[in-house]
């Protein structure tokens, strides 16, 4: 009797740990769903600037930006490059443009 008061306790507490982590999942998934189809804008290690529509990402962060221009400077012209898949090691910063949502910038 005892002992199955144990295992029913332990059940109990590893159920109450899954639904805490399945609530920080949904809101990790939540978070990246109010990102989709909204301008991103990326800067590279290596100085590049680039700017899309942020599309999808992967269980290792990797980025794919659709619609997306490349600035090499402030004063440089945009290069349109498309569809693109950012490698997360190349990502120096992200910045959300949460204002035009879905407008090319």
């Amino acid at each position: 009797m005892f002992l199955t008061e144990d295992i029913q306790q332990i059940n109990s507490e590893k159920l109450s740990q899954i639904e805490q982590n399945q609530a920080k999942d949904s809101n990790g998934r939540n978070k990246l769903k109010s990102w989709l189809n909204r301008n991103f804008r990326i800067e590279m290690i290596d100085g590049r600037k680039l700017i899309g529509l942020f599309l999808c990402t992967d269980r290792d962060a990797n980025v794919i930006l659709g619609m997306c221009s490349e600035f090499r400077s402030l004063d440089s012209e945009a290069r349109n490059l498309g569809l693109v898949i950012i490698k997360k090691c190349a990502i120096k910063k992200i910045e959300v443009d949460v204002f035009n949502q879905g407008e090319i910038l």
